[in-house]
């Protein structure tokens, strides 16, 4: 279990029972160019974990599910 400040406990695989996590959900305007900026971030780091980031940035920008700001 994870802990979100704002959705509670969350079973996460691999995350310690009391580690804090942010999610950021699909529905969020400001989600996908918050993971592009976290990608920037990443490379600029030479994080391997820039490949990746560009698949979920993909996925968000293409889920058709309504979209807003975050609340």
């Amino acid at each position: 279990m994870a802990v979100s400040t704002k959705y509670g406990k969350v079973d996460i695989s691999k995350i310690g029972v009391d580690e804090p996590v942010f999610i950021l959900r699909a529905q969020d305007q400001l989600a996908a160019p918050t993971i592009e900026m976290y990608r920037l971030l990443a490379a600029s780091h030479g994080s391997k974990v820039v490949g990746t980031l560009q698949k979920e940035i993909d996925s968000f920008r293409q889920w058709n599910g309504k979209k807003k700001i975050p609340d």
